[in-house]
């Protein structure tokens, strides 16, 4: 039998467009490897996938506990989709805290499979069943789902009888069961994840035993949904249509740590990340610290104010500085900031934003950080605001970023959030050739005016200053934090002048604008509603604006990846239409800065769950609005 364990008595398979998937168990279950192979596979196999792993910010919460829960979430489809999916058609749960939390998530008439063995009076009582209940055996519940009961465990160390480990790596496995048994359903070939076990056990942990293991395991997974004639029937999802290339599945994160790697190519620059870390950062860091051969510099640092004055050193120095954090971090960074935006460098700043305020709660997404990107820090003090839309997007964005920044000797900030950050989704790999260079100069002796460099001195289209390296000899020349003399760059107190460099500060961000590009509209022109959108909303909003319109509805959306300077479209744009919506993860932030700006009556739909948008959710709440006159 081969690898794709077809079998010679297979049930024949039911064609489905799309299926929404989840995997949730014990945050020491391995639900985020289960669910991270089976996008694999999918990608792999030709699914349009979208993905987004949740889990707890505790370590260890106790075990069986709701608290503790982990899970990891994937729509796979045959056409192009835009988010993870909305009510779930299939849950894969490890233990009862994990049917508990998950079960309002799945679709009425949806796939239950649970690990019966774990349903015992004890783990029942952790979660807050009642005495002498067992959700399994509720009346209610199988009438309204279709549960199946596997003996996970049990059937677990079965298959790992002739092996030597401990039960509790046997127990370990289990993961990889409910793998095997989702394969099965979705004929998903197991041969990657065969190889991963090899070259990951095999090669630098060398446990091959743990390897043989899990490959046992997975076989024993596929065989029993082969065999055990518990499932009615399969399901089959077809390749979706894709331009020809090479994919890879990609999440936020690491589609920014390639792209400064890009950076670094094309700017013939050394990137120079200084961070300090904090979740759902800190994958940048540790990303970046592998890619040393690649003109990339990494440093952790003692705090976030050590972190952001490290990479304002560094582009002092003549390279690209660049730290990452979330919105606490970007909080501490905001008087660091203000340097970097009175000395006029080039800087890179990533947000990837979680629910707050405070500590919050770290690994749930937020998009409550807008005004503070856009106004926290002390005086007059603008910078670029950018926002990708999708985890692929980081990529593009991150590499737009650098060129703004170099342009326009100004500090940069990138706003992603734990949704984009950690969810992922196929990336057709470019060519490095096809990634334009990135422009970088430095004045040299010839600078100077009548024998006086002047570090003030403006090109006159961006109203950048020269990036002056230190060392040049005929260069010298004043830097602090104190306002600069306009031209010279000594220090000034004269309120005139003080006026003058505000004005010009502001200005040279302001005719970024000429360099964006124009807001572009998915739908009609004009119409009844906007949907306007920015970050991690796109794919609800996307979603949700072609079922509207599938419906026979006046709606088009539009989403926003430039904050400030916004599109200089925009308001144009606005206009064209009735009703402008904006469904924010936040109280209405976009909405403040759009009704304020452009003296439109902007509509809100805000959630701030830690969650991202259903589509759902924005389809219903436009169409009430659109049925509310007025």
């Amino acid at each position: 039998m081969s690898q794709t364990m077809t079998g010679t008595g297979a049930k024949p398979a039911m064609p489905v467009g799309a299926v929404v998937i989840r995997f949730a168990g014990d945050s020491g279950d391995g639900m985020q490897f289960a669910g991270g192979e089976f996008a694999s596979t999918s990608a792999i196999v030709g699914n349009d996938i979208a993905t987004f792993p949740d889990f707890p910010a505790e370590i260890r919460a106790p075990r069986g506990t709701t608290f503790g829960v982990s899970g990891f979430q994937l729509q796979f489809s045959s056409t192009d989709i835009h988010t993870p999916g909305d009510m779930v058609n299939v849950l894969l749960a490890m233990n009862p805290a994990a049917l508990k939390v998950n079960l309002h998530d799945v679709e009425e008439g949806g796939i239950i499979i649970a690990d019966s063995d774990e349903f015992t009076p004890v783990n029942l009582g952790k979660c807050g069943y009642p005495a002498g209940y067992n959700p399994l055996a509720d009346e209610t519940l199988n009438a309204k789902y279709q549960i199946f009961r596997v003996p996970m465990s049990r059937l677990t160390r079965e298959a790992l009888a002739g092996i030597n480990i401990g039960t509790k790596d046997m127990d370990r496995c289990r993961n990889m069961f409910a793998l095997g048994i989702a394969y099965w359903l979705y004929q998903r070939p197991i041969d990657t994840t065969l190889e991963r076990f090899d070259a990951y056990y095999g090669g630098s942990k060398k446990r091959p035993e743990v390897a043989a293991a899990n490959a046992m395991v997975l076989k024993a997974g596929y065989y029993f949904g082969e065999t055990a004639e518990l499932f009615p029937t399969r399901y089959e999802v077809a390749p979706a249509p894709t331009r020809p290339g090479t994919y890879r599945r990609i999440s936020g994160n690491h589609a920014i740590v390639l792209a400064l790697a890009t950076v670094a190519a094309k700017a013939n620059k050394d990137v120079v990340f200084a961070g300090y870390p904090i979740t759902p950062a800190s994958e940048i860091l540790h990303g970046l610290a592998r890619l040393k051969h690649l003109g990339v510099r990494t440093f952790q640092a003692e705090d976030e104010i050590a972190a952001m004055c490290a990479a304002i050193g560094a582009s002092y120095a003549g390279q690209l500085g660049v730290t990452a954090t979330s919105g606490p971090g970007l909080a501490l960074k905001s008087e660091g900031l203000g340097l970097a935006v009175i000395y006029e460098l080039p800087l890179l700043v990533f947000d990837v934003q979680r629910a707050g305020p405070s500590t919050g709660m770290p690994t749930k997404t937020e998009q409550a950080d807008l005004l503070q990107a856009l106004f926290g820090r002390p005086g007059e003090c603008p910078c670029i605001v950018v926002a990708p839309a999708t985890p692929s997007d980081c990529f593009d964005m991150t590499i737009e970023a650098a060129r703004l920044a170099i342009r326009h000797m100004t500090p940069v900030i990138v706003l992603s959030d734990g949704y984009i950050a950690n969810g992922a989704e196929p990336w057709k790999i470019p060519s490095l050739e096809s990634i334009a260079e990135i422009p970088v100069s430095h004045p040299g002796p010839e600078a100077r005016v009548n024998g006086v460099y002047q570090p003030y001195a403006r090109d006159e289209r961006t109203l950048a200053r020269p990036w002056a390296l230190p060392g040049t000899p005929g260069l010298e020349h004043r830097i602090g934090s104190l306002e600069k003399q306009h031209l010279t760059g000594n220090v000034s107190y004269d309120p005139a002048n003080h006026e003058a460099m505000v004005k010009l500060r502001q200005e040279k961000i302001d005719r970024a604008a000429a360099t964006i590009p124009p807001l572009e509209v998915r739908g009609p022109e004009s119409g009844d509603v906007l949907i306007l959108g920015w970050g991690s909303t796109f794919g609800a909003i996307a979603t949700a604006g072609d079922r509207l319109r599938e419906a026979g509805l006046s709606v088009s959306t539009a989403h926003l990846r430039y904050l400030n300077p916004m599109p200089s479209n925009l308001e144009q744009v606005l206009r064209r239409f009735g009703k402008v919506v904006i469904p924010e993860n936040n109280l209405g932030q976009l909405r403040l800065i759009i009704r304020s700006r452009f003296l439109i009556d902007a509509r809100g739909i805000n959630h701030v769950r830690g969650r991202s948008f259903r589509v759902d959710s924005i389809v219903n709440e436009v169409r009430e609005m659109m049925d509310t006159k007025g």
